[in-house]
């Protein structure tokens, strides 16, 4: 009886067991089965885009860069078609073998060797390794007749930057180049759309206008086996160009300008008296923005960056100069604003001024005698506008000088490389030096020296307000057809003066001052309200340089068509010792880095003004000598491309 019950219970004990193992056989299958048919039915549609990623690649190439052209069309800054070669590692079956081909193929050198190799360990495995961004056809064409035993490499014909007209345009346009980890960091637009070699913008306008330019990505899908070679193309989505950008610069007058300034420092601006159009915009000297695009060697690098002329400065909008007697106009017309002076206040000049123990001295040596205010703005009197600006004192020259653009960025399109200048008074030396305003300080100021600093296109957009008849204007070197025509502005500057004449109660500089701060773009009231003071001042500018004894005399053109009115203006570099000044050394027999600046401001034609022109000549030495005779050399060339301008104007409206 024990025996049987023992067999019962071994029994029952075996069957409890077979039971369990066979519920968790039973089990362990539900599980499989339930998970193979979530896996197969539920997450079919993941599991597909997951095997679809594995066998498609995709492939985002750099977007096409937008043109820049000139007023005429004229590409200036454009693209061409560069052969690129690239690699994904991770699609490399055998890498050590396949970089040693492409060795052997493009003879790259044991240096260029070791960078990629180099490059291939600072990337992730699956990010693409450009090996060149610049094969020659002959190289990309035995790449691409290689490829079946070069898996994983990838030729890529993509657009690179181009600039045609070399140094004419640097400083205007600027270059592209690689884009660096800040520029991604600080650009969303930028980020989105990196690839690796993307060029964008560093300076000028490929900077300002790069969100305008950069276009959109291209986007290749592709098939792969599973050993990632490239089965067939699946889809190509063509990507947007950039926008491309037209500027008022006129080509024929921008590539003058380099030849004037060939071997000489310095700058030249010109610039349509009523729209602000900028028609040419020169500094010098230059360098072939070419050389960044695919990334600049280090000798030629070397070159450009210790040069002594500076040629990575755009000295249009970043040199800071004194602006010498170019700024005797100005003063002229802020002490008749003012009341302080007559067209009749006379002053005797005996070569130099005694004032609070300190000798003032005038250019002329042996002085000019008795003047009045156009012979003295005529022959550049520098003790007539001492005793002027004395008169006038420094704040009030600082409120006339700053309304017609010095002391203040004045570019429309905001180039990230403007400088403002600086137009000193008393309250910026105090803030600024800790110390009070002294009177010698005003009598240099108003013949362009000591603090005060000018860029050459705040020159230009000066001389272009007070050949306008004293109307704001804001300088723009973008072409933008929603902008009022030069008829448009012309009729409306002659209605805000007819209104002016009805307007009896606001007579006084300080009301005339307060109305600037509301004008805006469009507004074009006058910013002082007597015309016939700014008439005085153009017509001694006309007789500086058209008649006997003015300063750019020898620069005159006789012919009306051409005919222009200036100003010179030599600024110190260094002051002159009194052994220099009692040698009177010639130009040539002063060290280059010592002599003084030449400058020149005028506009044209003067009987229907329509251009102003600003000529800077570093270490020139005397306006009338270095820069008057490039203004009219090239005043001859802007008069003559006026017609052409004006037929593709009226042609576009």
């Amino acid at each position: 009886m024990n025996k049987f019950s023992d067999n019962i219970t071994k029994l029952n004990s075996i069957n409890r067991r077979m039971f369990i193992i066979a519920a968790a056989k039973i089990l362990i299958f539900g599980g499989i089965i339930s998970r193979m048919f979530f896996l197969q039915v539920k997450q079919n549609d993941k599991y597909l885009t997951l095997s679809d990623k594995n066998r498609i690649r995709e492939w985002k190439l750099a977007p096409v860069r937008g043109e820049f052209k000139d007023y005429f069309g004229n590409t200036i800054a454009g693209n061409f078609e560069a052969y690129e070669l690239h690699i994904v590692p991770e699609e490399v079956e055998d890498f050590r073998y396949t970089i040693y081909r492409i060795k052997d193929l493009l003879n790259l050198s044991d240096n260029q060797f070791k960078k990629i190799v180099k490059k291939k360990n600072e990337i992730k495995p699956w990010e693409t390794l450009v090996i060149s961004n610049n094969l020659s056809w002959e190289d990309f064409s035995k790449v691409n007749n290689q490829l079946y035993d070069l898996n994983g490499v990838k030729p890529v014909i993509s657009i690179s930057r181009d600039y045609p007209y070399k140094e004419f345009y640097t400083h205007i346009i600027g270059y592209v180049s690689k884009a660096n980890e800040n520029d991604i960091s600080s650009n969303e637009i930028i980020k989105e759309k990196f690839v690796p070699e993307l060029k964008i913008g560093k300076i000028g306008l490929e900077k300002t206008f790069e969100n305008r330019l950069i276009g959109s990505n291209s986007i290749e899908r592709y098939e792969v086996n599973a050993y990632g070679r490239r089965i067939n193309q699946l889809e190509f989505q063509k990507g947007d160009k950039g926008e491309t950008i037209q500027l008022t610069i006129d080509t024929k007058i921008q590539e003058f300008t380099n030849r004037l300034l060939l071997e000489k420092a310095g700058s030249i601006c010109v610039m349509d008296i009523y729209t602000g159009s900028i028609i040419a915009m020169h500094s010098s000297p230059s360098f072939d923005p070419n050389l960044f695009v695919f990334g600049i060697n280090q000798e030629d690098w070397q070159l450009i960056r210790n040069d002594p002329m500076k040629p990575l400065v755009n000295k249009s909008i970043a040199g800071n100069y004194s602006p010498g007697s170019t700024i005797k106009p100005l003063v002229a017309l802020s002490a008749l604003e003012n009341g302080i002076i007559n067209t009749n206040f006379t002053v005797k000049c005996e070569g130099k001024k005694e004032m609070y123990g300190q000798t003032y001295h005038c250019w002329k040596k042996e002085g000019h005698g008795v003047l009045n205010l156009r012979d003295a703005i005529k022959q550049s009197c520098d003790t007539y506008f001492y005793e002027t600006s004395r008169k006038l004192g420094v704040d009030r020259l600082n409120l006339t000088a700053r309304k017609f653009g010095l002391g203040n960025k004045v570019f429309k399109e905001k180039l990230f490389d403007e400088k403002k200048g600086l137009v000193p008074n008393t309250t910026w030396k105090k803030e600024n030096l800790g110390k009070g305003w002294v009177l010698g300080e005003t009598l240099i100021t108003g013949i362009g020296q000591g603090y005060i600093q000018t860029t050459p296109l705040q020159l230009c957009l000066m001389t272009a307000q007070l050949a306008n008849g004293g109307f704001k204007i804001y300088p723009k070197i973008v072409d933008d057809k929603k902008s009022d025509s030069y008829d448009q502005v012309k009729l409306k500057m002659q209605k805000a003066l007819e209104n002016l004449d009805k307007e009896k109660n606001l007579s006084s500089i300080i009301r005339a001052g307060e109305e600037f701060f509301k004008i805006g773009p469009k507004d074009y009231r006058p910013l002082f309200r007597n015309q016939e003071n700014i008439k005085f001042v153009l017509e001694a500018m006309f007789a500086s340089t058209n008649e006997v004894r003015g300063t750019s005399y020898s620069s005159r053109i006789n012919d009306e068509k051409y005919q222009f009115a200036g100003k010179t203006g030599t600024a110190q570099v260094k002051r002159i010792t009194k052994l220099q000044r009692e040698l009177d050394l010639d130009t040539s027999q002063i060290p280059y880095e010592d002599r003084d600046h030449a400058l020149y401001i005028a506009f044209g034609p003067y009987k229907n003004p329509r251009y102003s022109i600003s000529v800077i000549v570093e270490h020139g030495g005397a306006g009338s000598v270095a820069a008057a005779p490039i203004a009219k050399k090239l005043f001859k060339l802007v008069i003559d491309r006026h017609e052409e301008r004006e037929r593709i104007r009226t042609k576009s409206v």
